[in-house]
Formats: structure tokens, C-alpha cells, sequence
């Protein structure tokens, strides 16, 4: 399962000169070279070792001296100096927590491409994402056309609820007018596309969802997803088992709400989670967005040997994002999911007998 991503270990050590550099121009130079390198989709040792790295838009004399170190000697004694010169080195252990089990374009374009399952070829498609019904950009036959683009036959959208009002979410009456246009889109691309109704509702802090059972059934299916109380350090066993518990909830979205160097998000013992959740079929998301692969392949695991089935979504907040799925299945990929696992490559039929059963299970 585990591999090495040394275009991810080269951003983080470009993040911890940012901690280093504070405010400076050359915290801004180092954060403008880690993201140039999270953007580059193939592994940077020939770049390096050919010369040619530096001719790369962001990339400057100290960032190469720093790859080249990574790769020469597995690690990076100028940036080890530095930190331990500006006597950071418990704020940068803790940095270091935050980028645990991410991945690189360059690492999630190696493993899609590995032969064996989940395929990317096979994946139908995706069931979280935002529309301009709550704080996505596009409209919903735009979505459908950039699903289409991609080979994909279903989707499932999936804006905010009401309870999030941070994020535009939407009203019952705004998803009544939703669903008469899913259901109109529906018509005119049947045979070709098929939309599902679905809603991100926000779990509250003490496990509920924030929307009445009634409501929650005019729904063909519910992501529910933690969206507050995710820089605490207490444990939150009890609220993410009472989310999974909920009747009518499908799939527990980004369960850890977790963000690249920046939170570590819920912290529970997952395994009780899993537990519950396996019981009830509700579906583990792999939120494939590129800052929070949630959950990431080793926790993934852990959910499949408890028994779990999988969810696999971008999170998409605009076309370009719906290539997060892609993140989503590299993970899967490490995980070693079985394709059979993940209600995304489902067809319709049973996705739909699956999602209505959460009322029953």
C-alpha cells in the first residue's frame, strides 16, 4: 500500500520553509513552488536529474537544490537546518501531521493508470457534488454535459442543506424547484444520463442531521457530512457514530473533515464507526478533493477488513473539480477496494434499491 510520492515529500518540505518564513516575500516565493510542483502531473526526479526542472513556471535556484537533496539522499538536510535554526521543530512535527497520506497529481495519474480494479474506465459516476442550488458554480445540464465529457452515465447532486447557511445551502422550496429540473433533464437525456436527486446534510455536534425525517425523503439518497467542531481535539466517537446510526443516511461524507496542512479534522475511533456503519451498509466516502482525500487509503482499509462499502466523489464545486475522482480512485487503488464495493460502478437499479433500504436497515 505504500508508496513513495516524492513531488508531495518536495511540497512539504517547500511548506516548512513557508512556517519558517512566516510573513515574509520568501514564504510567498516557497508557497508559490509547492503548489507550481503539486500541479505537475509526473514524477520530478528526471526533471531534476536532466537539468531541466528549473525552466518550470514557480521554480527557483533553492527549490531544485532541495529536489535534488530529496532525491539524491531521501531527505533534505538545508531544510532541516532551517528548521532547526528557527527552533521550529514542534510546530513543523505538527505541519507534518497535516500532509500524512496525501497525494500528488503525479502520484494519482501513476496509480489510475495501473491495470486492475477499481478501473477508471468502469467508473459511472459520481454521487457528491455542488451545483449553483447551494455554492457550486454551474448550472445542472452544464453538469451533465461535463459528466458526459467524461464517459460517465449518472451523477448524483448533492447541494448543501438548509442547516449550512455558510455555504448557500439550499432551502426545501429551492430543491422542489431542483427536482423539477433533475426530472426534466432526465427526460431529455434518458437513455444517455441519469441525475440523481441526493443532499449534503451538515451532522451536528451531537450526531444528528440537520434536516426532518420527512424531508429527508424526498431525497433519492443522503450524503451526510461532518462540517463543524473539526479543529477540536476531543473525541467524537459518539457523534460520528450517531450519523451513520441515522435511518435515511446512505453515505457518511469526508468523514474526518480534514484539510491539507491546515486541520486534522474529527478525531473518533473509527473503528466503532466503521463498525456501525458496516452494520447499516452506509456507504465510507473517499472524498477525492484534492485538499481533503477523505478518508485516505489507509483508513480506507481499515474500513474495508470491518466489512464497509465505498463511496467515491469529487466534491465537485465546478467542472474542472469533477476530475477529483480521479484522486478518489487512486486511493481506492492503495486501499485495495474491490470494485464490487463501491456503489459508484453499481448500476441504476441496485444503487436506488440500496439508497432506499437505508430507511429500513
Amino acid at each position: 500500500m505504500s508508496m513513495r510520492d516524492v513531488n508531495l515529500e518536495l511540497a512539504s518540505c517547500l511548506y516548512d520553509m513557508v512556517a519558517i518564513a512566516g510573513d515574509s516575500q520568501r514564504a510567498w516565493g516557497y508557497k508559490r513552488a509547492a503548489k507550481a510542483v503539486l500541479r505537475i502531473d509526473r514524477d520530478i526526479t528526471p526533471l531534476v536529474t536532466s537539468n531541466t526542472f528549473k525552466s518550470i513556471s514557480g521554480i527557483g535556484p533553492t527549490t531544485d537544490r532541495i529536489a535534488r537533496e530529496l532525491i539524491v539522499d531521501g531527505r533534505c538536510a538545508l531544510v532541516e537546518r532551517a528548521v532547526l535554526e528557527a527552533g521550529k521543530e514542534q510546530e513543523i512535527s505538527r505541519l507534518h501531521n497535516l500532509r500524512r497520506q496525501y497525494l500528488s497529481r503525479a502520484a494519482v495519474k501513476e496509480i489510475v493508470s495501473r491495470r486492475g480494479r477499481p478501473a477508471r474506465a468502469k467508473y459511472r459516476g459520481d454521487f457528491q457534488m455542488h451545483s449553483i442550488y447551494s455554492d457550486g458554480a454551474e448550472t445542472l445540464e452544464s453538469i451533465v454535459n461535463a459528466c458526459l465529457e467524461r464517459g460517465w452515465s449518472c451523477a448524483g447532486i448533492t447541494d448543501h442543506s438548509y442547516g449550512l447557511s455558510i455555504a448557500g445551502g439550499m432551502s426545501m422550496e429551492r430543491a422542489v424547484e431542483q427536482h423539477a429540473e433533475i426530472d426534466a433533464l432526465n427526460r431529455k437525456y434518458g437513455g444517455r444520463f441519469r441525475m440523481f436527486k441526493g443532499i449534503e446534510a451538515n451532522i451536528r455536534s451531537d450526531g444528528t442531521i440537520d434536516m426532518e425525517p420527512h424531508e429527508m425523503r424526498r431525497f433519492e439518497f443522503i450524503v451526510a457530512s461532518p462540517h463543524s467542531a473539526l479543529r477540536k481535539s476531543i473525541d467524537q466517537t459518539e457523534r460520528m457514530v450517531g450519523a451513520v446510526s441515522q435511518r435515511g443516511v446512505a453515505i457518511l461524507g469526508h468523514p474526518q473533515g480534514r484539510v491539507f496542512n491546515m486541520r486534522l479534522g474529527v478525531l473518533a475511533d473509527w473503528s466503532r464507526v466503521f463498525q456501525v456503519a458496516a452494520r447499516r451498509q452506509v456507504a465510507i466516502e473517499i472524498d477525492g478533493s484534492w485538499a481533503r482525500q477523505d478518508v485516505p487509503y489507509e483508513l480506507a482499509a481499515q474500513a474495508l477488513e470491518q466489512g464497509c462499502i465505498f463511496a467515491l466523489d469529487s466534491d465537485a464545486h465546478s467542472h474542472a473539480e469533477l476530475d477529483f475522482a480521479d484522486i478518489a480512485i487512486a486511493h481506492a487503488k492503495l486501499a485495495a477496494i474491490p470494485q464490487a464495493k463501491i456503489v459508484n460502478y453499481w448500476p441504476e437499479k441496485k444503487f436506488l434499491e440500496w439508497a432506499a433500504g437505508a430507511w429500513d436497515r
